[in-house]
C-alpha cells in the first residue's frame, strides 16, 4: 500500500489505495485494512459508512439516526424534499460542518473503517481525501491554470504542475475547450465550464471520494448532461456522492439512492431522517416504503 508520502508526491489516482492515514503528526493510527461492509448486496467494498448518525446545530437536531453505507466506485444519490438534511449529511462525510459554530454529532462516520470524528483525525486531511463540489460554481478569481495548481501547491504535491493541470482538466472533460487559454481567469468561463473547472480542481489533489451538492442546479440542460457524463466517467476512479432534487438525474446516473424525509419538530424546524436506501432501480420502481413511492412519483416534495 502506498504511504502518505506517496500521496503527497502526487501519486496517480489509479495507484491510490484506500484508507490512507488521516491523523496529525508522526503518531498516525493505521486504518482498518478492510472496510466494515454490511451491504454486500451493493458492493464488496464500502468507502463511507454511518452508524446511527445524529447531527445538531447547537441544540437543534437536524438529522436523526442515519445508518447507511456508501459503495466504492459507484454514484450514490441523496434525494428528498427541502429541509430533510441531505446537505448536512454530505458535509458530515468530510467534516465541513465543523466550520459551523455549535455543530456536533452523535453516532459514527467511518472512512474504510476509520472513525472520521476520532480526536486524532485531522479534518484538513479528511478534506484532501474526500473532496467537495458545491451547488454554485465557485472558481477562484485566478487563471484556469492556477485554479488547478493552487491546491496541489498548498499541500506540497511535487508532481510536474503542467502535467497535473492537463491531466485534471482532461479528467474533467474540459481540456480541449480551454487548453489554449489557460491564463484566462476562471470566472470568465461559462457556468457549465466553471463547474467542470471546480470538478477538475477537486480531483487535482487526488481524492478518493468526490461529494457533489446539487452540482447541476444552476446549469442549463446541455451543461447538465456534460456533468452527468463526466460523473459516469469519474466513478471508474472515484466514489461519488451527489445531492440532487432532480429525480430524472438520479435515475440516469445513480447506482444507489438514499431517500430522506423530514418531520416537523416542536421547535418549529424540520428534522431529517433516512427512509429508504437501496439500488436506484429498486428505489424508483419497487420501493418498500409508502413515503418513498409518494416522493418518487411526485405526490409531494
Amino acid at each position: 500500500m502506498p504511504s502518505i508520502e506517496d500521496h503527497e508526491r502526487g501519486i496517480a489516482p489509479k495507484q491510490k489505495k484506500r484508507g490512507l492515514n488521516l491523523t496529525e503528526g508522526r503518531q498516525r493510527q493505521q486504518p482498518d485494512e478492510k472496510p466494515q461492509n454490511d451491504r454486500e448486496d451493493f458492493s464488496d467494498e464500502i468507502v463511507l459508512r454511518t452508524e446511527n448518525l445524529t447531527a445538531y446545530y447547537g441544540k437543534f437536531k437536524a438529522i436523526e439516526g442515519v445508518t447507511m453505507a456508501i459503495p466504492k466506485n459507484q454514484i450514490t444519490a441523496l434525494i428528498g424534499p427541502s429541509g430533510c438534511g441531505k446537505s448536512t449529511i454530505i458535509r458530515c462525510f468530510n467534516r465541513l460542518n465543523d466550520l459551523i459554530e455549535g455543530f456536533h454529532i452523535d453516532g459514527k462516520v467511518y472512512y474504510y473503517g476509520q472513525d472520521l470524528y476520532d480526536k486524532s483525525i485531522d479534518p484538513v486531511a479528511v478534506r484532501r481525501r474526500i473532496g467537495m463540489v458545491f451547488q454554485k460554481p465557485n472558481p477562484f478569481p485566478k487563471s484556469i491554470y492556477d485554479n488547478i495548481a493552487y491546491g496541489a501547491r498548498v499541500i506540497g504535491i511535487k508532481q510536474d504542475m503542467d502535467e497535473l493541470v492537463e491531466t485534471s482538466l482532461r479528467r474533467a472533460a474540459l481540456w480541449d475547450e480551454v487548453k489554449d487559454k489557460l491564463k484566462t481567469n476562471g470566472v470568465a468561463l461559462s457556468g457549465g465550464q466553471q463547474q467542470r473547472l471546480c470538478i477538475a480542481r477537486a480531483i487535482s489533489v487526488n481524492p478518493d471520494v468526490v461529494l457533489m451538492d446539487e452540482p447541476c442546479a444552476s446549469l442549463d440542460p446541455i451543461s447538465t448532461l456534460k456533468v452527468e457524463d463526466l460523473m459516469r466517467e469519474l466513478k471508474k476512479e472515484y466514489s461519488i456522492v451527489i445531492v440532487t432534487h432532480n429525480m430524472q438525474q438520479a435515475t440516469r446516473i445513480a447506482d444507489v439512492t438514499a431517500f430522506f424525509n423530514a418531520r416537523e419538530t416542536d421547535q418549529g424546524g424540520k428534522q431529517g431522517y433516512l427512509v429508504e436506501f437501496g439500488a436506484t432501480e429498486k428505489i424508483f420502481n419497487e420501493p418498500t416504503k409508502k413515503a418513498t413511492k409518494q416522493y418518487v412519483t411526485g405526490q409531494f416534495g
